[in-house]
């Protein structure tokens, strides 16, 4: 059950896929390094670290938005410069290889009202709106793997407070719903990236963050360029995963918010709500 609590338009988002003119994503400008790195002999491919390292980018990433984005900025020159990186190519779980190079990787802007935290993707080379990859640690890790923690202590539903989540919430919500568990033929529900100020909760199963909600606070801006300000929380986003829906999950989540702000004497949902909300396949 996917639980899409608003529609929130942009003249310039491309609801097809995941691009923005308003740089979510930015494509490299560069001419293609493919001819170059032929011209040399390229490096093995590289393996997308993963489980075996035992840790995962969420519990092992700094909480350093600025250092982070140097570290991709850095890499992505390079790419574009031409220089061939230390493996010309990486393997994918699936055993397919990608060529690392300007054309396939995309610098994308994590929240819609902050552009200068930012992470680098890799694309998949049949469909360049699809993310494979995420550079993290000087490392390249699997989209799945970045959804993934060791730290026991996190199972059930835990605020975002650190870049490593905020990087989660961003790819649970842009990737996950926006490109790959949603409905792209129908007139279905998307969220924009969330703002740096959003209040968010991710929900942790077995070591995976199947899910996620966000609320707006009481008092807090409604938008960027007015003064109106919500009059009472709000239950904002809501989202589960495919493989986790029917389980009780979103009814879970919806407990939490209403007991989180159980001294209110009235609390919001986000309109309009979604059919499969009205249709309770929750």
């Amino acid at each position: 059950m996917l639980l899409s609590l608003r529609r929130t338009l942009l003249a310039n988002f491309d609801v097809s896929g995941l691009s923005w003119t308003s740089s979510a994503f930015l494509r490299g400008s560069a001419p293609s390094s493919r001819h170059h790195s032929e011209a040399q002999s390229p490096g093995p491919a590289q393996t997308l670290l993963s489980s075996k390292t035992g840790l995962y980018p969420v519990d092992i990433l700094d909480d350093d938005p600025e250092g982070h984005r140097e570290a991709a900025l850095a890499y992505y020159a390079t790419l574009r410069g031409g220089a061939p990186p230390p493996a010309a190519a990486l393997s994918l779980p699936a055993g397919e290889q990608v060529h690392l190079e300007a054309a396939s990787v995309c610098l994308c802007t994590l929240h819609r009202d902050e552009p200068r935290h930012k992470i680098l993707v890799l694309v998949s080379p049949q469909d360049t709106k699809t993310v494979v990859a995420v550079y993290v640690k000087e490392s390249w890790w699997a989209t799945e793997d970045v959804l993934r923690t060791s730290d026991p202590a996190r199972e059930g539903l835990m605020e975002v407070q650190t870049f490593g989540e905020r990087i989660v919430l961003f790819l649970l919500n842009v990737v996950i719903f926006g490109r790959l568990e949603r409905k792209l033929d129908d007139d279905d529900m998307f969220f924009l990236p969330h703002s740096v100020r959003e209040q968010a909760k991710i929900l942790w199963r077995d070591g995976a963050a199947v899910g996620f909600y966000t609320t707006k606070r009481k008092g807090s801006l409604c938008g960027d360029g007015t003064g109106a300000c919500y009059l009472l929380p709000v239950l904002d986003t809501v989202f589960v995963r495919r493989g986790h829906r029917r389980q009780g999950l979103g009814v879970a989540m919806l407990q939490d918010f209403c007991g989180t702000f159980r001294d209110e004497e009235a609390l919001g949902v986000s309109w309009p709500i979604s059919p499969a909300m009205y249709q309770g396949r929750v």
